[in-house]
């Protein structure tokens, strides 16, 4: 037997996911000595022993390692004679200049807690913060790293007796549990009535009571609080609708289990796998009846999720129907996520609050997301799945990216690591934009960022846009700008760990393109370094600018007059011609977002939306089943192909008049829209050789689209590509923007116009 000692520094998820019991365990099992510690890099070890014991170790660690726990890399970083030691142990924690360790999203409550939660003879019996090792929060606690309990909120809560002997407790699940805790040591529960005073009484039972008796409540949660009522009562939907101001977007349900669930939505087993995953996202699914449920979502699917926290569990338990579930925010701020600043804001609105008194450090939306190919396709990446970093090729130095204005995010690469943060919200007043920065200096202090580099989005006014000029000018870094649509192209194809050169179909409302003018209708090709726009939409007018985009009849009346067709309303439509003549706040763009709704609006589905999206998200609902498509032309101009939309619009105002349903009215239009993207490809082909499709945007959160258009491309022998790992629409954009920064792909800002 050959006696060494070893040390080496383990890099990834190896912090609050139990990783420092799990090694404790296998060395005893082993016979191995030394010890193990977090460090600001991660986890450091040294162990003493046979060689072959310790080699089989490492070669072991990463597919047994705890289940939360993501090994990215072992570094032997010495070797040596032994010290003699003759126990393995822990050691206390050390902070180090460079940091390097990766923390892990919050997690759902585990099957042993859950069992002990509902065990009569369990000393946690219904205590609503059980917790192990292996589930609970974790990155909504953590304010700093080496992850010890002194560094997260659960610092207020000493151990008691009984708690800080399973922690000490090799054997125990809770060994080295930090969050550990127990109705002795707390946090507590407490309830609040509409006025913010506390109730007497079991705070959990009046939450249940308020809640079956047709009130609205404010619930706690990991990463913020939710507006909670009965989601089998219309009128109660609606009044919740009316006091937080929020007319028609679809609220998400919380079901007590997958047998709940059924009752509401179509579940395949890819969809359930995701329903009943630690992350324990919000999923979008089919409603058995196209029609239900109206008062809570007006298209024909629903965002279910299951219980997450042992709040939730206890909520939802027995005979409480599924509840509503809608983030507690007004006006287009973020989440809210204080027990004081809960009571003001929603005084009127929540009729009682369950609260408890462990802080939330960081704020952190519920994740929503599509089951597509049986993997995660998603609208929002937050709460189970950040700060989760995506590794990429070729990384580089420490780069900030601070996204678009709406569905706000940043990035920060550091590495072979990207971090992109959880949902901020769209960047249109000050409490957001406060949110958004301080979310960035938390990343940068957590992951031991300090950015040599910033990019931004090409459009000047949005507010990711002026904080990253104010900063870049304040610390003397360059600053990059990066054209909208190019981000979203550089985003799928980082998201695919894709180089060379890919043509790009990139859908969304709008960006500002590089002629000054609105897109989002774009064919381009290239990669990291550059690009070439290759095709596009025929521009269209924007009918009173801003006020288009919600009164989305003056986008229909617009298209209907460029293709020389009727419009059922003539005095809108007169009106828009008036518009057009004096070309009075008429900008051109170019934008599929904006196409789909004046469809929604031409087919009667829907003039006027009361929030982003609505117009095209009902007219792919509305949509029959059928093969047929809609007419239309590309022609070519100035080196562009560009979509000529008129021969679509004039048939669809014609079959419209003649009694052809909106249903089959909008399956030909998105038909329509999926040949003419096949139909453009080939023609890129042609001109460059290139047959990798990317594709990204706003648009591409259609269902309709993505089920369709990807094969369609493979079929015409493309290979095609959607997102996997960051969102669609703008969310994701913020990737993009890393690598046009890293590559050279985007604008070099001028140091003196900064």
């Amino acid at each position: 037997m050959r006696v060494e000692r070893v040390r080496a520094v383990v890099r990834g998820i190896v912090q609050g996911v139990g990783f420092r019991p799990f090694i404790t365990e296998q060395m005893t099992r082993r016979g191995l000595a030394g010890w193990i510690r977090n460090t600001s890099s991660g986890a450091e070890l040294e162990l003493e022993g046979d060689r072959g014991e310790i080699d089989g170790f490492f070669a072991s660690l990463e597919k047994n390692a705890p289940p939360l726990a993501v090994i990215e890399g072992i570094e032997i970083i010495e070797t040596g004679e032994p010290a003699g030691r003759k126990a393995f142990e822990i050691i206390e924690s050390k902070a180090l200049d460079e940091r390097n360790t990766l923390v892990s999203p919050d997690v759902c409550t585990c099957g042993d807690c859950l069992r002990e939660l509902f065990d009569e003879k369990d000393r946690r019996y219904r205590f609503p913060f059980i917790n192990c090792t292996n589930c609970g929060p974790r990155f909504t606690i953590i304010k700093d790293v080496p992850y010890d309990r002194e560094r997260t909120t659960m610092a207020p809560f000493p151990m008691c007796g009984d708690c800080a002997g399973e922690y000490a407790d090799i054997t125990d699940r809770r060994y080295h549990a930090q969050p550990d805790c127990c109705p002795v040591c707390g946090p507590r529960l407490a309830f609040l009535d509409g006025e913010g005073r506390q109730v007497p009484g079991e705070p959990m039972q009046l939450a249940r009571e308020y809640l079956k008796g047709g009130k609205i409540v404010a619930v706690k949660g990991l990463g913020g609080f939710h507006l909670a009522c009965r989601a089998d009562r219309p009128a109660l939907a609606r009044e919740l609708r009316r006091r937080k101001q929020r007319d028609e977007k679809p609220f998400a349900v919380m079901c007590r289990d997958v047998g709940q669930a059924r009752g509401l939505c179509e579940i395949p087993p890819d969809g359930q796998r995701l329903l009943l995953s630690p992350r324990r996202p919000i999923v979008l699914l089919r409603k058995r009846e196209s029609n239900a449920l109206s008062h809570i979502s007006e298209n024909d699917r629903i965002g279910v999720m299951l219980p997450y926290t042992p709040v939730h569990f206890l909520l939802l338990e027995g005979d409480m129907p599924p509840l509503v579930m809608t983030s507690a925010n007004l006006s287009d701020r973020p989440i809210i996520f204080k027990n004081d600043e809960a009571a003001q804001e929603l005084s009127g609105v929540a009729d009682g609050f369950l609260v408890h008194n462990r802080e939330i450090f960081a704020r952190c939306d519920d994740s929503v997301l599509w089951c597509v190919g049986g993997r995660e396709y998603f609208a929002r990446r937050s709460r189970g799945y950040v700060p989760l970093p995506l590794t990429v090729k070729n990384g580089g130095g420490d780069i900030l990216a601070c996204g678009a204005e709406q569905k706000a995010t940043f990035s920060l690469l550091k590495g072979e690591h990207v971090f992109p943060s959880q949902h901020i919200g769209d960047l249109k007043n000050a409490e957001t934009l406060d949110v958004f920065i301080g979310q960035i200096e938390r990343f940068e202090r957590l992951f031991g960022i300090r950015p040599e580099k910033i990019v931004c989005d090409l459009h000047p006014d949005y507010l990711s846009s002026v904080y990253a000029r104010e900063r870049a000018a304040r610390e003397g870094l360059p600053l990059v700008a990066v054209q909208h649509h190019f981000a979203h192209m550089l985003s799928c194809m980082a998201d695919n760990g894709l180089d060379g050169e890919c043509i790009g179909i990139i859908w969304d409302g709008t960006g500002l393109g590089d002629d000054g003018t609105a897109w989002g209708g774009e064919f381009l090709t290239g990669g990291y370094s550059g690009y070439k726009r290759r095709g596009s939409l025929r521009p269209f007018p924007l009918c009173g600018g801003d006020a288009a985009v919600k009164q989305i009849w003056r986008l229909a009346c617009a298209l209907c007059l460029d293709a020389g067709a009727d419009y059922p309303d003539r005095q809108r439509l007169d009106t828009v011609r008036r518009l057009i003549s004096l070309n009075v706040n008429c900008p051109a763009a170019s934008s599929v977002g904006r196409l789909f709704d004046a469809m929604s609006a031409l087919a009667g589905i829907k003039d006027t939306v009361s929030y982003e999206g609505q117009g095209a998200i009902l007219l792919e609902a509305a949509a029959a089943k059928s093969e047929k498509s809609l007419s239309y032309n590309i022609y070519e101009e100035n080196g562009l192909y560009l979509f000529d939309h008129r021969p679509m619009f004039a048939e669809a105002a014609q079959i419209l008049s003649k009694g052809v349903g909106a249903g089959e009215t909008a399956a030909r239009f998105m038909n329509a829209m999926c040949r003419m993207a096949i139909e453009m490809c080939r023609k890129i082909r042609e001109d460059t050789g290139l047959s990798r499709v990317v594709l990204s945007g706003g648009v591409f959160q259609n269902m309709y689209l993505i089920e369709r258009l990807p094969a369609m491309l493979r079929d015409a022998g493309f290979e095609a590509y959607i997102h996997r790992r960051v969102s669609t629409n703008d969310e994701g954009l913020s990737l993009g923007q890393i690598f046009a920064a890293k590559e050279g792909g985007g604008v070099d800002v001028p140091r003196g116009s900064l």
